[in-house]
């Protein structure tokens, strides 16, 4: 420290700073130059060192998500995501048309075909659409990502085939292949995450949910209600 605050000087030096003057004011101004260079280099250091630190103990803390629920995950090809028309009840198959359940994700692919007969029309349609994460894609299809987590009490909530829909085996939540609310004591839609694509890849980003989605009425909700009726035990496959 005392060399911070003390430059050496030569013999010279120390006369000439001793005796006053021009030059001696000069000279001291020079030192009082170093000792501030010098004191702000070990400031410098210090921060960039503390900033590291501080940056090391942040991704310790919280690692990347890059691959991990919380990211953009791929979640597979459209070609493996059949689509099918919710008007067809018998057509939606767990797995095999319309709804596809990604674990990784913790989500379910909906893939509605360009035939899908919405109950909302005209030009609230596309505004609905986009309230509730719906995509048309070029070829006139629809998809939508659904959180798999009942929003009553976070259950995981399975696809009934047998009734063309979402029922929640925990409280009997109950919801539409669109994810819209039918009955039970939920208290909204199910929660969706944003769905893309990059090139074929279907991309889903499930740290963004959107979880904004209340009961249907005649003004917001697309798809009708199925027309079967859904057991609380039930039967058909579930996720």
């Amino acid at each position: 420290m005392d060399t911070i605050e003390k430059p050496g000087i030569t013999p010279q030096q120390y006369e000439v700073l001793h005796g006053g003057g021009a030059e001696a004011a000069e000279l001291a101004k020079q030192r009082l130059s170093r000792r501030r260079f010098l004191r702000r280099s070990m400031l410098a250091v210090w921060g960039v060192s503390t900033v590291a630190s501080v940056a090391g103990a942040l991704d310790f803390l919280y690692p990347t998500l890059s691959g991990q629920f919380g990211a953009t995950l791929a979640v597979g090809k459209k070609s493996e995501f059949p689509a099918a028309n919710p008007g067809q009840s018998n057509a939606l198959k767990l797995d095999q048309a319309a709804v596809f359940h990604k674990p990784t994700a913790r989500a379910y692919i909906i893939h509605l075909s360009k035939d899908t007969e919405f109950a909302l029309k005209g030009s609230a349609l596309p505004e609905e659409m986009q309230i509730q994460n719906v995509v048309k894609d070029s070829d006139g299809s629809y998809w939508i990502a659904l959180y798999q987590k009942c929003v009553h009490l976070g259950c995981t909530v399975p696809f009934r085939d047998d009734c063309a829909s979402f029922k929640c085996p925990c409280h009997g939540s109950h919801y539409n292949i669109d994810g819209g609310f039918l009955d039970g004591p939920a208290p909204r839609s199910l929660d969706r995450f944003q769905i893309s694509f990059q090139g074929d890849d279907v991309m889903v980003n499930t740290g963004v949910i959107n979880d904004r989605i209340q009961h249907p009425d005649a003004t917001t909700r697309l798809i009708a209600q199925p027309t079967v009726q859904c057991s609380a035990g039930g039967g058909g496959a579930s996720a």
